[in-house]
């Protein structure tokens, strides 16, 4: 059991929980304008209950784990999500009238409306005993942000005013329901319950106003919890110990999921996440800057954005302040943070030695051979010696096919895509006779009629079929 004797530390579960928060916050190529940005929030959004009943959408998740609480602890709660705050934008017109456009431009960046998201946080700090001591019905922990506005002046290189941001936010309602059972046992085993609920009175209108967009304004986006205990420690619920696993297996967890996230792998925090995580996790030391798009290779997102053109650029920066810091990242990295980013060793350990080697007499020569040859991983073709691709054969209909046979193509309806079915009786050399791991075969072949075969075999970028989907051609 670890202690946090002063209290649980939040710092490190915040640097993952901030990935979490703007985790597809904007999408690579950073513009309002890209069909991956027009579609908001995918992650933890909680709508008013009134949108969510019709669409699928849900009002509320609900985290349960394990929890070793000591005598007199008291449980932390960080409730986290992102407000939306819708921003319009206006040009100043000859009269010095505002007037509502699509779209401002400016030198630097291209304006347009977009939905900001703005930081929310609430904490709750209540002793476990009173928690406990609720029963069955728990505590109801209510919240509110307020609706706001706020005007921005937008100016010119030279100071002349040529328009204006408003942007607003909408009143955000919630509450979160705790409760704590002691759980029966050789050890005092709590089992923590928290609903995270949108209890928003939003009603949806008739047509647009009725919604995702008009929802979204009131809903709680990237909601996310933090868990601590001021004195004692949670239990792991990927990887419980023997005698919690019983336990473990009923928590109820619905739409988020619950890791350990304490300071140098304690654990007496806990991060409940829409996005599934493992225990401890971290940011990688690599990381050159938040990118929002943990399904990226980093260097790879952050090579194409430099490659962005200068009006991409510009429109990336008039989006979004993030968008702009990321391209503005993209654009300065030195070469030092590129070499960095192009691969890392995590960690590197000691290979024992394996057992003895027995062989007969006349093996001794492979078993020598077997040692001083390095082991290959098992997807390297290399690494099983009984396949082939270059002479290994398949029977079709009768017929051996092997590298070098011709056949025409048959693409099978049911697994093939609309652009193999274009080949459909069309004449092709196997290159090469394929076995799988999972023990199925696939012939790589090149048309006779692609002027780029040559170039595909230096390459190795074949297609690929089924020995069912074509058929062999008698030679001559």
């Amino acid at each position: 059991m670890t202690t946090a004797v002063h209290g649980p530390c939040f710092a490190t579960a915040r640097e993952v929980a901030d990935a979490v928060l703007y985790e597809g916050y904007v999408l690579y190529p950073y513009r309002a304008s890209s069909a991956k940005n027009r579609m908001r929030w995918q992650f933890g959004v909680l709508v008013p209950p009134a949108y969510g009943l019709d669409v699928g959408e849900h009002a509320w998740h609900r985290t349960e784990c394990l929890a070793e609480p000591r005598a007199g602890a008291e449980l932390v709660v960080e409730v986290r999500f992102l407000h939306a705050q819708r921003r319009t934008v206006q040009r100043v017109e000859a009269d010095r009238s505002y007037r509502t456009v699509e779209c401002l431009e400016l030198p630097d960046r291209v304006l347009v409306p977009w939905d900001e998201g703005v930081e929310a946080a609430v904490e709750f700090t209540v002793p476990v005993a009173e928690l406990c001591g609720q029963g069955a019905q728990g505590m109801a922990l209510p919240f509110r942000r307020p609706a706001a506005e706020e005007v921005e002046e937008i100016r010119d290189p030279a100071g002349r005013t040529v328009g204006r941001l408003e942007r607003r936010r909408e009143r955000v309602d919630g509450v979160l329901r705790l409760t704590a059972v002691e759980l029966p046992g050789p050890y005092r085993v709590l089992r923590l319950s928290a609903v995270l609920e949108n209890t928003g009175e939003w009603s949806p209108g008739v047509g647009r106003a009725a919604g995702r967009e008009a929802a979204l304004p009131h809903a709680l986006l990237s909601a996310h919890l933090l868990f601590g205990l001021t004195d004692g420690s949670f239990v792991s619920m990927t990887d419980p110990p023997e005698w919690a696993a019983t336990a473990v297996a009923e928590c109820r967890n619905e739409r988020t999921w619950p890791v350990l996230a304490g300071t140098d792998g304690r654990a007496d925090v806990v991060l409940s996440s829409p996005i599934i995580l493992e225990d401890h996790p971290r940011i990688a030391p690599e990381s050159c800057g938040a990118l929002y798009d943990a399904t990226e290779i980093d260097e790879i997102l952050a090579l194409r954005t430099a490659a962005l053109t200068d009006q991409e650029k510009r429109e990336a920066r008039g989006t979004d302040d993030r968008a702009a810091a990321v391209v503005d990242l993209a654009d300065s990295l030195p070469p030092e943070i590129w070499e960095r980013l192009h691969g890392a060793v995590r960690s590197l350990r000691e290979v024992a030695d394996g057992p003895p080697v027995l062989v007969t007499p006349g093996e001794e020569e492979r078993a020598l051979e077997d040692l001083m040859t390095p082991q290959l991983p098992w997807w390297d073709p290399a690494a099983d010696r009984s396949v082939d691709p270059g002479t290994d054969r398949v029977l079709i209909d009768g017929t051996a096919v092997r590298a070098g046979s011709r056949v025409r193509l048959r693409p099978g309806r049911r697994r093939s895509d609309a652009q193999d079915l274009f080949l459909t009786d069309a004449p092709a050399l196997v290159e090469a006779v394929l076995h799988d791991v999972d023990g199925l075969v696939h012939l790589a072949v090149t048309l006779d009629d692609d002027p780029g075969a040559d170039l595909r075999r230096a390459q190795g970028r074949f297609l690929y079929f089924q020995p069912d989907e074509v058929v062999p051609v008698e030679e001559g």
